[in-house]
């Protein structure tokens, strides 16, 4: 039988392959193994989705111990914390009577933190035939506590360890758990702990254990039911979660306290558990952690993947089945059009017609196109084959070279070519002559290269120009300077260089935030942009400076003529930002460029001395460096002071002066308040004020040391700096920001003041309104710590910057310090009377205290008087005067 034809002439076969029952035994059997894999996989995952809630669980169960573990820390820390408010009153009061001590425990409301506590009480020390006996003489409550007046505490072994263990180390000690005695008779005696602390008599405070022991007056206590205490300060989600025991392993005989769950004695089949050993009051507690039934149960089979994983298995083998067959079919398909269309392979070969290159012939003796591929249609349009190959080039020199019938070709040129519409676009193109069916023919290839070009200008843009301003950068502007230097050297006329510092950028950046400093430089770059002329160039040299080269200024007056008008722009323009307007000024420092042998970086140096120098000389001016510069002399004269603050703590430099601050009002609490004052002593004994080396120490960071050297020297001798001795009330250290972002600073304030035994409430730390304003939660940071022992926080300066009276809800402060300049001008200005009277009132409103400043004389205290000012500092009241234990050194 012979084989049919098919309508192209092609003999087609007469039955299907042989293999097609192979193909189909194929399929099913990728089917089963696409199933196997499926099923291994989810497996997998069900595995690895227990083991990730299992590790989410741990993590958890780990959280929840670390809580568990504070929370009883802290407990017993609150605990010891009530006895030392308590010993404060002692270290005061070396005679308490039985009212005030039941006044301060009612105060201090202590049953409202410990359900738990049973009762204050202070064992008074008493020598008989050579022996030491520690009755109770005051209990607190004691209407529930009768029973402890007179006790013995050497009649209990453990509560006289832990006095004694108290008594020679002046820290909380802890008993060992022991029945105590409030309960009523019948009742039981509930198994309690008694945390306590001495009492020392009046001296120098003891250091050694045996001086300790021997100034012993009396011992504070407190006791607890010790099972209600733990109870108490255990979190519910942690007895929720946890089977919690606490067990004193101080000694060999270790003493269970507390267990959260009597009943759970059989352990979880859960590999966490967690045992922590705390040192309380002098005694070891251990707390064991194990995790409940209930926190850690296995996933139930509707949440695990296992069973959508099989129903995914079986669907995949599905799919896989169905695509080996089909594959199969297509190949058998394919096969059988490759014989088809085997013939005319050649030619599709050839002309690459579904390439996205653009692929043309044209006749080499007149430069018609005859075949253009499809991506060459699109782009070129459909006329394409109309037109000469030289008729698609834009310059008129490549139309010219392809007219010529000897055209050699080229290869990889870019070229500008246009569509038949008349649309330009770059592309790579490369033409070579072609011999086909005996005719000489151009080939021409050619690539799309718009997008790349624009990328390739694009990049080249941001490398020489700053993203926000899209003015020049800095690497852009050295090398026009460079390029100026150059012109000078060929007799271009000379130039000036300016460096432009914006006085209030970073002021406006720290309290608005970053998209208003943004925005802000991109409208001054614009201000900035219209006051040069032609031939300028504007320039971000970074963050908020900005560079100027004014070419063809012929001479200085020329120079400061460009400098003044940029410095007026920008004085004279207003920045809103969310309805608020803010005034800026701008610093300008500037140098002549008029020798090409200068130093491009020397010239940098110099301009950005000059702009130092017009900040340091009151901001919003124009500075001109000049090579005999007093001001620069003076910078260079804060290198040599840096290295002398570096040495002066060792040679005992500095001195400390106090100024009295006086009250306004004869009910305010009695007693001085000063504010100490630093200053340096030159070795021919000539005071040195701090305006003379503060600068340099900022400069070069060492106001932290200085900061520390004052604190140290100042609690280290507090009765000793000003004349009334015990009796000042208050003495306020003033801290740079530099100490302030120090982490440690507010722990080494701590530690000296319980190393001297200084009441913090008559210390007052003082720090400025615009550190308040530039590290708002770093100063937060730093100040509450502080606050919670006691000491006082004054802000100074307040009014000299911008000013906000928001932040002042959410700062903890106690004193505002009014800047004098609005003090200075207030009997005979209006607006600073009332800008006085307006804090004054905000700052009543709030519990502060207002200090005025700069107080020349009683009339203007009688007017602050009037207002409501609670107190008044300033030379017209005293004039410093140096502290009293450095007047004999």
């Amino acid at each position: 039988m012979e084989a049919s034809k098919d309508s192209d002439g092609f003999a087609q076969d007469p039955q299907e392959p042989p293999e097609q029952g192979w193909n189909h035994w194929q399929a099913g059997l990728w089917s089963l193994l696409a199933l196997l894999a499926g099923l291994a996989l989810s497996v997998w995952l069900a595995q690895m989705q227990q083991q990730r809630v299992d590790e989410r669980r741990r993590q958890g169960l780990e959280q929840v111990a670390n809580d568990t573990h504070a929370a009883l820390r802290d407990r017993i820390e609150e605990a010891a914390l009530l006895l030392r408010g308590l010993q404060t009153i002692y270290a005061t009061s070396q005679s308490v009577e039985p009212d005030e001590f039941a006044a301060s425990f009612t105060n201090l409301e202590p049953q409202t933190r410990f359900p738990s506590l049973q009762a204050f009480a202070y064992a008074q020390r008493e020598r008989r035939d050579g022996r030491d006996f520690f009755p109770v003489v005051l209990v607190a409550p004691l209407p529930e506590n009768e029973r402890l007046l007179g006790l013995d505490v050497t009649s209990q072994p453990e509560n006289l360890k832990a006095l004694l263990g108290s008594a020679a180390t002046n820290r909380p000690a802890l008993s060992a758990p022991f029945p105590l005695l409030q309960a009523a008779p019948g009742q039981g005696r509930s198994p309690g702990v008694v945390l306590r602390l001495p009492v020392y008599r009046s001296g120098p405070p003891p250091v050694t254990p045996a001086q300790r022991l021997e100034r012993l007056q009396g011992s504070l206590a407190v006791s607890f039911l010790v099972n209600d205490l733990i109870a108490n300060a255990v979190p519910a989600q942690s007895r929720q979660l946890l089977h919690l025991q606490v067990t004193d392993v101080t000694s060999e005989r270790s003493q269970p306290l507390y267990d959260s769950h009597p009943a759970a004695h059989d352990p979880v089949a859960f590999d966490w558990q967690r045992s922590v050993e705390m040192d309380v009051g002098g005694r070891t507690w251990q707390l064991d952690m194990h995790p409940l039934e209930h926190a850690v149960a296995r996933l139930d089979w509707t949440q695990s993947l296992l069973l959508p994983g099989i129903c995914a298995s079986v669907l995949f083998a599905l799919l896989v089945g169905s695509l080996v067959s089909t594959r199969q079919r297509a190949l058998s398909l394919g096969e059988r059009m490759s014989r088809r269309y085997r013939a005319s392979e050649a030619r599709f070969r050839a002309l690459n017609d579904l390439l996205p290159a653009l692929v043309l012939l044209a006749r080499s003796r007149d430069g018609m196109v005859m075949y253009a591929n499809q991506a060459a249609q699109l782009r070129l349009g459909r006329h394409v084959r109309t037109l000469a190959l030289a008729d698609l080039f834009d310059e008129d020199e490549q139309r010219a070279q392809l007219r010529r019938s000897d055209h050699p070709g080229c290869s990889n040129a870019e070229a500008l070519l246009r569509s038949a519409n008349g649309d330009r676009f770059w592309a790579s193109v490369s033409i070579a002559p072609v011999q086909l069916d005996d005719e000489q023919q151009l080939l021409m290839v050619a690539s799309d290269i718009s997008e790349q070009r624009q990328l390739t200008e694009l990049l080249g843009y941001q490398a020489t120009h700053d993203a926000l301003t899209e003015l020049l950068n800095r690497r852009e502007f050295e090398r026009r300077v460079d390029h100026v230097l150059a012109g000078i050297a060929a007799g271009a006329p000379p130039c000036a260089l300016f460096f432009i510092d914006l006085d209030q950028f970073k002021l406006i950046n720290d309290t608005s935030g970053h998209a208003a400093g943004d925005q802000l430089l991109v409208q001054l770059a614009g201000v900035m942009r219209d006051q040069l002329r032609g031939g300028d160039v504007l320039a971000r040299l970074g963050g908020d400076e900005f560079g100027v080269l004014a070419t063809s200024v012929e001479d200085l007056e020329g120079a400061k003529l460009v400098a003044g008008r940029l410095r007026e722009a920008v004085d004279a323009y207003a920045f809103i930002w969310e309805q608020r307007s803010y005034t800026i000024s701008a610093s300008i420092g500037g140098v002549m460029v008029e020798h090409a042998e200068a130093n491009p970086k020397e010239l940098f140096a110099q301009a950005d001395t000059a702009c130092y120098l017009a900040k340091e000389a009151g901001r919003n001016r124009v500075h001109f460096y000049r090579e005999q510069d007093d001001e620069a002399a003076r910078r260079r004269n804060e290198m040599q002071w840096a290295h002398r603050l570096r040495w002066a703590i060792d040679e005992n430099r500095f001195l400390l002066q106090y100024q009295e601050v006086w009250p306004l009002a004869l009910d305010l609490d009695a007693g001085a308040r000063i504010e100490l004052l630093l200053r340096f002593r030159e070795e021919n004994g000539q005071i040195v004020a701090p305006g003379a080396f503060i600068p340099a120490a900022e400069r070069y960071g060492l106001m932290p040391m200085i900061d520390r050297w004052v604190i140290e020297a100042v609690l280290g001798n507090f009765d000793r700096l000003h004349p009334s001795g015990t009796s000042l009330q208050l003495a306020t250290i003033n801290l740079s920001g530099a100490s302030i972002e120090d982490e440690a600073l507010s722990s080494l304030i701590l530690e000296l003041l319980q190393r001297h035994a200084v009441d913090p409430r008559r210390v007052c730390f003082e720090i400025t309104e615009t550190v308040a304003v530039r590290s708002f939660a770093q100063v937060t940071r730093f100040i509450e710590p502080l606050r919670a022992v006691g000491c006082r926080i004054a802000l100074d300066d307040f009014g000299a910057g911008m000013s906000s009276f928001g932040y002042l809800k959410s700062l903890p402060l106690d004193i505002i310090k009014i800047d004098g300049s609005f003090i200075r001008d207030l009997t005979h200005d209006s607006m600073s009377r009332a800008i006085v009277r307006a804090v004054t009132d905000i700052g009543h409103e709030r519990g502060f205290k207002i200090v005025a400043e700069w107080v020349t004389g009683y009339a203007i205290a009688d007017a602050l008087a009037e207002i409501g000012v609670d107190y008044a500092q300033g030379f017209g009241l005293h004039r410093p005067q140096t502290v009293v234990f450095q007047r004999e050194s």
